[in-house]
């Protein structure tokens, strides 16, 4: 039981520490100081631990994932666009 509280507390402040971002990035438009290379494998990683969670079975460790695997993707496909824009 202790365990999984922990889990949804880490769950929560990793997956809240999104949000900011990615207000931000719909509010500006702007993505110009995110690394690619950073978010690629932010994104990635953030995959993995959803499908990490998904085989041993941690509901907070698929919660979490899954919200900041959207958050991340968000901001990874909007730095694509918008840095793609910028480059025309």
């Amino acid at each position: 039981m202790t365990e999984n509280v922990i889990g949804y507390i880490a769950a929560a402040f990793t997956t809240i520490a999104y949000i900011p971002q990615s207000v931000k990035v719909y509010k500006t438009r702007k993505t110009t100081d995110i690394s690619l290379g950073m978010f690629s494998l932010m994104t990635a990683g953030v995959l993995l631990w959803f499908i990490y969670g998904i085989l041993i079975s941690s509901l907070p460790v698929m919660i979490a994932n899954f919200i900041t695997f959207a958050l991340s993707l968000y901001i990874f496909i909007m730095k694509i666009k918008l840095d793609y824009r910028q480059k025309k």
